[in-house]
């Protein structure tokens, strides 16, 4: 069952307020959750989980579903969980500046940044992009105001451009990297070199990433339609699902060993059971364009971005195995551009930040439709940080939310970057 507000443009008749706006988008919101509770109370009845019990251990001995979904979620759960996503939407108003990159080089156009990472502790930032290198930045030094120029603390070249990078979540130097030329490369970053190297993909790899729980194992996917299974002390790849479209993003739960969920040019995510990969155990469909990132919320739960303008919010639980589940989109969000380039998307504890084409960050909170606010980036001296000029074409190209500073760290398409924290 999907909801009329997921359908609703965002952008409303000229001269409505913002509060007007909200208010409908609320009111839809909130709505949904009570359809939601009646379609519940009727599937109690009428569905018993077997089918979702043995479809979920299939991904992992660890997930624990009860046996019986009224003790799962009584029918007050639903409105006690749209009022409690209601206080935390209405927790923050503001992203405040904490902090920003200045570089005499920023501003050059070779140095736009397409990938930003925090590292396992938060100690540093890596940044990569066009300019072939990829630079790592004490985090503390870029909130320390009286530093007047920025210098990395360590610094690799690449031969090709760069598309992304993956922080190891165990092994703390090591990084992942993809490139215009395809090319996967793991860096130890205490030696500044590059120890392995995979020549595996035939055309741009577009996205890499760790497992958390199996840091040993890594996934990248590429415009050659192939998404390849790799194992540090391996040098070919343990595995390739091939997919009927280029494969823009990879992305492994962190709560299992076993699920990879990838986005891809036709529109689709794709959800593999790595034990049973001949076939997706689902296939998610409901975007309008590609799906540029993906991004897990809980264990169950999947946030995705795309360039048709929308976030869309994914239940796994609802998801089938026979076809497309386009009736697992549970929520839909819109109040950011994004209808061509990859602005970057990610999570922290039911909060979702995103970038813009109007080189804005934006961010969301995973009950509701509507953004809590954004963020403009500007165009500034990238050593005074005066403002200069303006920002016309440039948009926010990555952002990565520390997962224990809770502070949003976020490039653009001018090589500048910030640190923004929600207050």
């Amino acid at each position: 069952m999907t909801s009329g507000f997921h359908r609703r443009p965002y952008l409303l008749p000229t001269g409505e307020t913002n509060l007007s706006r909200n208010l409908r988008q609320l009111e839809d919101a909130y709505f949904f959750a009570r359809s939601q509770l009646q379609t519940r109370k009727g599937s109690v009845a009428a569905h018993p989980d077997e089918g979702l019990l043995s479809n979920q251990e299939r991904w992992s001995g660890a997930w624990h579903v009860n046996q019986d979904l009224s003790v799962r979620q009584r029918p007050s759960d639903l409105t006690d969980d749209f009022f409690d996503g209601l206080c935390k939407f209405a927790r923050y108003s503001k992203f405040e500046a904490r902090g920003a990159l200045r570089s005499g080089d920023l501003l050059n156009s070779a140095n736009v940044l397409r990938s930003i990472g925090f590292d396992r502790d938060e100690h540093y930032i890596a940044a990569a992009g066009v300019s072939k290198k990829i630079k790592i930045y004490e985090f503390a030094a870029l909130l320390d105001d009286s530093i007047d120029l920025h210098y990395p603390a360590v610094e690799m070249s690449n031969n090709s451009k760069l598309s992304c990078v993956c922080w190891n979540s165990y092994m703390r130097n090591y990084l992942a990297s993809t490139d215009y030329d395809g090319i996967v490369k793991i860096w130890d970053v205490g030696t500044a070199q590059g120890f392995s190297q995979h020549l595996e993909h035939q055309k741009r790899a577009w996205s890499v990433d760790f497992s958390q729980a199996d840091p040993m194992k890594f996934a990248s996917g590429s415009d050659d339609f192939s998404v390849k299974l790799w194992a540090i002390n391996e040098k070919n790849s343990v595995a390739t699902i091939w997919n009927p479209a280029n494969v823009c993003c990879v992305q492994f739960s962190p709560h299992s060993t076993h699920l990879l969920v990838f986005g891809c040019a036709d529109n689709k995510i794709y959800c593999y059971d790595l034990r049973h990969a001949q076939i997706p155990w689902c296939t998610l469909a409901g975007h309008g364009k590609t799906i540029s990132y993906i991004k897990f919320l809980d264990s169950e739960s999947i946030v995705s971005a795309s360039t048709d303008n929308t976030l869309k919010l994914w239940d796994l639980k609802k998801a089938s195995s026979d076809g497309s589940s386009s009736n697992a989109c549970t929520l839909t969000y819109r109040g950011h551009t994004n209808d061509k380039n990859f602005v970057g998307l990610s999570t922290l504890d039911g909060y979702i930040a995103c970038g813009s084409e109007t080189n804005e960050v934006y961010s969301y909170y995973r009950s509701l439709p509507m953004p809590i606010t954004s963020h403009a980036f500007g165009s500034s001296d990238p050593i005074s940080g005066t403002k200069i000029g303006n920002d016309y074409g440039n948009f926010v190209s990555s952002v990565c939310w520390g997962q224990k500073t809770n502070m949003v760290a976020a490039a653009n398409s001018a090589g500048c970057l910030k640190i923004l924290q929600m207050v």
